[in-house]
């Protein structure tokens, strides 16, 4: 399971230059691993389980169906419908690999006890090897894994694989991850290294956005624990580290002529006053079509830069499907949210940290609705987290079944 889902969150990766290459990673790899997923949840069926999984919270998925739905709808009045189709066939790719993934990790919790997967230790490893390869990369070839912004005056970790930003949100849920590991393993020095080197990742990456992000994870890690000498401890650690980062992130390198530039959000302030002012009045009640915010290729204003998406999940949903579509995505958060608290406070927690920075980089880039990313991955996982449920009855084909296959669990 670790490998599958290794390989599915790479494969959101630019790994060539080549377009053939990059679409066969992106299209045909992907659908690969998710037939993958299912394989596997039906080989775990096969050793020694049954489907007994049923449905809880069900209006956190069913609105993230209909968000889809209307996703599908829109491309019989969207702007470029192959793009649209295209983006919503990866969407709907991660989001079938998120059911059969997050089912087989349910299944595994109801019939085979005290077993040792779960999904922050996948995820953490996941984001730490993925984080390795960069950070070993950059030393190899800088010219490859460093992105050049800002007019050359700025080297970014990311390259032409990856947005920085992006790569950067890939560090915060990897954190808080791995911090779940710190709970539960007795011996945690190599967790530490773990952390520390996708620390190393963020920093490197040049992400205001992604830091802010971590800094909510651990202070939120911070008010949970009870033990008052590790609390101090870490918040120590952290306020020594604060004024660097800050300086050397969000002021990069203390350079007050940034000051303007952090204040418009790197232009994103102007290109989303523009998009309302001029964009939505368009087509305000079902918007361009499926991941499409004008009827060119790229939107433009007399005083913005011309930019293909919005740099916010929440604009993108809005210019895509339009009012309509907004309604529904908000929907969907809110009934996402409210079934957390029907969890138990490990799976709570969990899922909180993971959506932090996932919540955060929908504000700045691509975000939970926006173009096919992991980040659309990693929240499609977050809804199925909550929408399962064990049915402890057994019907008497399902009891003959693990009569032949694990007859401990058969009085």
């Amino acid at each position: 399971m670790f490998i599958i889902l290794l390989l599915m969150v790479a494969c959101f990766f630019t790994w060539s230059e080549n377009i053939n290459i990059t679409r066969a990673i992106k299209v045909v790899g992907r659908m690969g691993l998710m037939l993958s997923s299912i394989g596997i949840y039906y080989k775990i069926i096969r050793y020694g389980a049954v489907n007994t999984m049923s449905y809880k919270n069900t209006l956190s998925p069913l609105f993230y169906l209909a968000y889809l739905g209307l996703g599908f709808l829109s491309f019989m009045w969207s702007t470029n419908p192959g793009f649209s189709a295209l983006q919503w066939f990866m969407t709907f790719q991660s989001f079938t690999f998120a059911f059969f993934f997050i089912k087989s990790i349910k299944v595994l919790d109801a019939f085979f006890e005290g077993h040792s997967i779960r999904l922050y230790h996948l995820l953490g490893n996941t984001v730490f090897v993925l984080q390795l390869v960069f950070v070993v990369g950059m030393w190899i070839d800088p010219d490859t894994f460093f992105r050049l912004t800002n007019g050359g005056e700025e080297a970014r970790l990311g390259g032409v694989m990856m947005n920085p930003n992006e790569l950067g949100m890939l560090a915060g849920v990897g954190v808080a991850c791995l911090i779940f590991d710190l709970y539960r393993k007795q011996n945690k020095v190599w967790t530490i290294i773990k952390i520390i080197v996708i620390f190393y990742a963020l920093f490197m990456t040049g992400s205001r956005s992604s830091l802010i992000g971590v800094l909510i994870i651990i202070f939120f890690h911070i008010n949970q624990t009870k033990k008052q000498g590790l609390k101090m401890a870490i918040m120590g650690c952290v306020l020594l580290v604060i004024p660097f980062a800050i300086n050397q992130i969000i002021l990069k390198g203390g350079d007050k002529a940034r000051m303007e530039e952090i204040l418009t959000l790197t232009g994103r302030l102007p290109f989303w006053q523009a998009l309302i002012s001029e964009g939505l009045p368009r087509e305000p009640l079902l918007g361009f079509g499926y991941m499409r915010i004008d009827y060119k290729e790229f939107f433009q204003s007399v005083h913005t830069y011309p930019g293909k998406m919005t740099h916010n999940t929440f604009m993108q949903v809005l210019m895509n499907l339009g009012f309509v579509g907004l309604c529904i995505a908000m929907l969907q958060m809110f009934f996402t949210f409210k079934a957390f608290t029907t969890e138990n406070k490990e799976t709570r927690l969990m899922l909180i940290g993971i959506l932090i920075p996932i919540m955060i980089n929908s504000f700045t880039e691509f975000g939970i609705f926006g173009e096919s990313n992991y980040g659309i991955l990693f929240y499609q996982m977050i809804i199925f987290s909550v929408s399962f449920k064990n049915n402890p009855h057994l019907t008497s084909l399902q009891k003959l079944h693990l009569r032949k296959r694990r007859s401990d669990l058969v009085l």
